[in-house]
C-alpha cells in the first residue's frame, strides 16, 4: 500500500495494508468511531479505498460513515468499479446529497451510473435541481464515450472579450471551485474557437482582444468518441485535457489526463484478461462458477484445434515408429514456434489497439513474416548443429533445421495475420487469436518435422 496523509505517513508494503485492515476491524469492533476517524484521516483517499476493498461487505458502510464527507466521497471515487462503490453510496441515504456534492460531476456520474434506474432516480431526487440536471446530462452518454467520462466543468472565455476581461472572468470561475488546466475560447453560441495560454494572458496588455492571442485547439473530440480514441488523442498530442464538443461544435466539457490514466489501466487490464480468455468480471470478483463459464468454451475450442495437430502425428505414425527420436523433437519444435508466435501476436494486438489503420496492420504481417524468416534460419541452424554435435545424423540435423525454420516463419506470419484478419472481420483479436495461432504452429510444426523426416531421413535409415 502506498499511503500519504497529513502526518506524512508513506509506505509501500503489503504488510502495512494488512495491518491497516486489522486495525480498522479492531476499532470497528470496539465501537471507537472517533479513533477510527482519526486513524483513517492520516491516509490518502486511494489508500483508504484499498483498505475498504479488503473489508467484508458489512464492514464497509460503517467505515464510510465515520469519515468526513469530503474524504468519504474521495474514497468512493478511488474505489474500483468492480467493488461497487455505488452500493456504499446507497448505504448512506441520509448523506447521499452531501457525498455526491463533494464529488466531481464526472466521478458522481460514474458511481451513480452503476445503480439500477430506480435507485438513480432516488439519488437524483435528493440533489439540488441544477446538480441533478447536470448529472442526468452526463448519464445520457455511453459510459465508455467521451461524453461519459468528461466533466462539464470548464474554464472558458468569450472570443470578443479583452485580455483584462478574460482574466477577471477566469478569476470568477476559479473562485467558484473550477479546477483548470486549459482556458478555452468560445463564441457567443458556445462554439469552441480555440485556447489561450497562460503566458499570453500574463504578458498581453489588458486591452488586447482575446482573438489576437487565441490559438486553434490542438484537438477536440465529439461526445460520442470512444474513450480509447480519446486516450490516443491525448497521448499523441501530449494534452493534459481535451475539449469535448457536441454536433454543433459547442464546448460541453473536457476530459483530463487523470481520467485517461484510469482508462488506459482499465483497457490494458481488459486486453490482458481477454488475451487469456478470462473476463474482467472474473478477475474482479468472480467465483468458481463464473470462472468455469468464462474459460470452458475456450478450452473446448483448444481441444478441437489440438486434436487436428494430434491427427497430423497419427498420419505420420509409421515415421515416428521408425525414428522414435522424432517424438522427443516434436515438443521442441512446437514450443519454440509457440513462443515466436506469442511475440508476434502480442506486438500485433497492441499495435491494432493503438493504431487500427488497415494499411499499417497488414504492414505488420509482412514485417513479422520477415522476422520469422531471419529468426527461423538462426534458431533452426543452431538446433540442427546442436543435434549433430549430440550424435544425430546430418540428415536428422537438416530435418530439424528446415522444420524449425519453417515453423518460425509460420509462427511469425500466423501471430500477425490471425489477429489482423479477426479485427477486419469485427472479432476482438485479443479474445480469439491465441487459440487459432497456437493450432497453426502445432499443426505446421508437426507436419514439417514428420513430413521432412519421411522424405529425407527415412530413406537413409
Amino acid at each position: 500500500m502506498s499511503s500519504q496523509g497529513s502526518g506524512g505517513k508513506v509506505s509501500d508494503d503489503a504488510q502495512v495494508l494488512e495491518a491497516g485492515v486489522e486495525r480498522v476491524r479492531q476499532l470497528l469492533g470496539a465501537g471507537e468511531k472517533e479513533e477510527l476517524r482519526r486513524y483513517l484521516e492520516a491516509f490518502h483517499p486511494s489508500d483508504i479505498a484499498d483498505l475498504v476493498e479488503l473489508l467484508d461487505e458489512e464492514e464497509r458502510a460503517p467505515v464510510l460513515h465515520v469519515l468526513p464527507d469530503e474524504l468519504a466521497s474521495e474514497t468512493l471515487a478511488e474505489m474500483e468499479e468492480g467493488e461497487h462503490p455505488e452500493e456504499l453510496l446507497i448505504a448512506e441515504p441520509e448523506r447521499v446529497a452531501e457525498l455526491v456534492g463533494e464529488l466531481s460531476v464526472d466521478d458522481a456520474a460514474d458511481i451513480i451510473g452503476d445503480l439500477p434506474l430506480e435507485k438513480q432516480r432516488e439519488v437524483l431526487a435528493q440533489l439540488p435541481l441544477d446538480d441533478a440536471d447536470e448529472l442526468r446530462d452526463l448519464l445520457a452518454y455511453d459510459e465508455e464515450s467521451a461524453g461519459g467520462i468528461m466533466t462539464p466543468d470548464v474554464v472558458a472565455v468569450q472570443e470578443n472579450a479583452s485580455v483584462g476581461e478574460a482574466i477577471n472572468e477566469i478569476r470568477r470561475q476559479v473562485a467558484e471551485g473550477e479546477d483548470f488546466y486549459t482556458v478555452f475560447v468560445v463564441d457567443r453560441e458556445g462554439r469552441l474557437r480555440g485556447t489561450v495560454s497562460f503566458q499570453d494572458l500574463i504578458i498581453s496588455q489588458p486591452a488586447t482582444p482575446i482573438r489576437q492571442v487565441t490559438e486553434p485547439a490542438v484537438a477536440a473530440v465529439p461526445a460520442t468518441t470512444d474513450q480509447e480514441e480519446v486516450a490516443r488523442v491525448m497521448s499523441r498530442y501530449n494534452l493534459v485535457s481535451v475539449p469535448v464538443v457536441d454536433p454543433a461544435d459547442r464546448l460541453i466539457g473536457r476530459v483530463t489526463f487523470d481520467d485517461v490514466m484510469d482508462i488506459v489501466e482499465a483497457e490494458t487490464t481488459e486486453d490482458i484478461l481477454r488475451f487469456s480468455g478470462v473476463s474482467d468480471e472474473e478477475y474482479l470478483h468472480g467465483g468458481v462458477g463464473q470462472a468455469v463459464r468464462n474459460r470452458l468454451p475456450w478450452l473446448a475450442l483448444a481441444l478441437v484445434t489440438t486434436s487436428v495437430a494430434a491427427a497430423v502425428v497419427w498420419l505420420f505414425r509409421e515415421t515416428v515408429e521408425r525414428a522414435v527420436i522424432l517424438a522427443a523433437i516434436m515438443p521442441v519444435i512446437a514450443a519454440v514456434g509457440g513462443n515466436a508466435g506469442t511475440q508476434a501476436l502480442a506486438v500485433t494486438v497492441r499495435r491494432l489497439a493503438l493504431s487500427p489503420e488497415r494499411a499499417r496492420a497488414w504492414g505488420v504481417v509482412f514485417k513479422e513474416l520477415a522476422v520469422g524468416l531471419a529468426n527461423g534460419a538462426a534458431v533452426g541452424l543452431l538446433a540442427g548443429i546442436a543435434g549433430v554435435l549430440l550424435g544425430a545424423s546430418l540428415y536428422l540435423g537438416l530435418v530439424v533445421l528446415l522444420a524449425m525454420w519453417g515453423n518460425l516463419v509460420v509462427a511469425g506470419f500466423a501471430g500477425a495475420f490471425v489477429p489482423t484478419l479477426l479485427e477486419k472481420l469485427g472479432v476482438d483479436p485479443a479474445v480469439a487469436s491465441s487459440v487459432f495461432f497456437t493450432a497453426l504452429t502445432d499443426i505446421f510444426g508437426f507436419f514439417l518435422l514428420l513430413g521432412l523426416a519421411s522424405w529425407i531421413l527415412l530413406p537413409r535409415l
